[in-house]
C-alpha cells in the first residue's frame, strides 16, 4: 500500500472548517469597515429631494465626525426576523453625548443620525447648531432671526408614478396628476450661514411652514428634510413619528457622494438606473 503523503486533499470535516473561518474572517473584517469607516445607506423616502432620491445608494462617512456608541452597525433582515441594532452591540457606550476622535460637523452638512426614540437610521441636513434659535416663517427659514435668502430654482419634475421598494407616490404641488404625468413642485435655492447653498422644494401651505422658536441646546442639533413639505424632521418634537434635537451621539456620519442609484423597486432592474446620479456628490 502506498504511503500518504502531504499532497493529499484535506478531509471533507477539514474543508467545511476551513471555509467557515473564512466566512467568520470575512464578517469581522467587513464589520470593522462598517464600524469605523463607511456604512452603505439607501435612500428609502422622498425627504431629501431634490438632493437625495429615492433609490440612491451612498457610503456614510463614520470618520468625519469621530466614534460613538451609534458608529456601530445595527443589523436587519425582517424576512429572517433578524433585528441587532446598535445598542446592542455598543449600548454600553451610549448616554455621556461624547465621541471618541470626535470633530463637530457643519452647518449645512447632509447627515445621517440615529432616531433618538426608534433608533432608526434618518438623513436631514444639519440646520441647526447648539445654541441656534430656529423659526420657519411663512416656508422661510430663520436662524437667529435672520432669514436664510431663497431664490427661485425653477421647477422640479417627477413621474407621477409608484416609487421604490416601498411602492409609494409621491406628494405634487400640481395636485393629484394622472399615472405616469408629470408631478411638479416649485424648486428654490436657500443659502445657509456659513455660504453653503442647496435646492429646497415647496408643495402646499401647511402647519410646518408656520412654527414657534426652537432654541438648540447644548450637545444637539436641529435637521431638516430639503423637501421641506415632505418631512418628520426636528420641526416635530421627539416622539415615534417627530425627530425634535439630535443629541451629538446619535449621529452616524456624513453622506459625501452619491455611488449608485435606482429608480426601480429593486437593484437588478438595470433599465431604472439613473447613472447620471452615478458617483455624485452629495451638496
Amino acid at each position: 500500500m502506498a504511503d500518504k503523503t502531504d499532497t493529499e486533499k484535506p478531509g471533507i470535516g477539514a474543508s467545511i472548517i476551513e471555509t467557515l473561518k473564512t466566512i467568520v474572517y470575512a464578517l469581522l473584517i467587513a464589520g470593522v469597515f462598517r464600524t469605523v469607516f463607511f456604512q452603505p445607506f439607501w435612500i428609502p423616502s422622498g425627504s431629501m429631494k431634490d438632493t437625495l432620491l429615492i433609490g440612491d445608494f451612498l457610503f456614510v462617512n463614520k470618520m468625519a465626525y469621530g466614534y460613538s456608541y451609534a458608529s456601530c452597525p445595527s443589523i436587519r433582515i425582517p424576512r429572517l426576523n433578524i433585528d441587532i441594532d446598535a445598542e446592542d452591540f455598543c449600548g454600553v457606550f451610549k448616554g455621556d453625548n461624547g465621541r471618541l476622535f470626535g470633530s463637530a460637523p457643519e452647518r449645512g452638512d447632509v447627515v445621517v443620525f440615529r432616531h433618538p426614540v426608534t433608533g432608526q437610521d434618518y438623513i436631514k441636513r444639519l440646520i441647526g447648531l447648539p445654541g441656534d434659535r430656529i423659526q420657519m416663517r411663512g416656508g422661510v427659514l430663520y436662524i437667529n432671526d435672520v432669514a436664510a435668502p431663497q431664490e427661485p430654482a425653477g421647477t422640479f419634475v417627477e413621474p407621477y408614478a409608484l416609487q421604490g421598494p416601498q411602492r409609494q407616490t409621491p406628494r405634487c404641488e400640481n395636485g393629484r396628476p394622472e399615472r405616469g404625468a408629470d408631478c411638479e413642485k416649485s424648486r428654490f435655492t436657500e443659502t445657509l450661514p456659513g455660504g453653503v447653498s442647496h435646492n429646497i422644494l415647496n408643495i402646499e401651505t401647511q402647519g410646518s411652514d408656520d412654527t414657534g422658536v426652537f432654541t438648540v441646546p447644548e450637545g444637539n442639533y436641529f435637521f431638516m428634510g430639503d423637501n421641506r413639505d415632505n418631512s418628520a424632521d426636528s420641526r416635530v418634537p421627539r416622539t415615534q413619528n417627530g425627530v425634535g434635537f439630535v443629541p451629538y451621539e446619535d449621529i452616524v456620519g456624513r453622506a459625501d457622494r452619491i455611488m449608485f442609484s435606482s429608480a426601480g423597486s429593486f437593484m437588478l432592474a438595470f433599465w431604472t438606473w439613473r447613472s447620471d446620479r452615478f458617483f455624485h456628490p452629495v451638496n
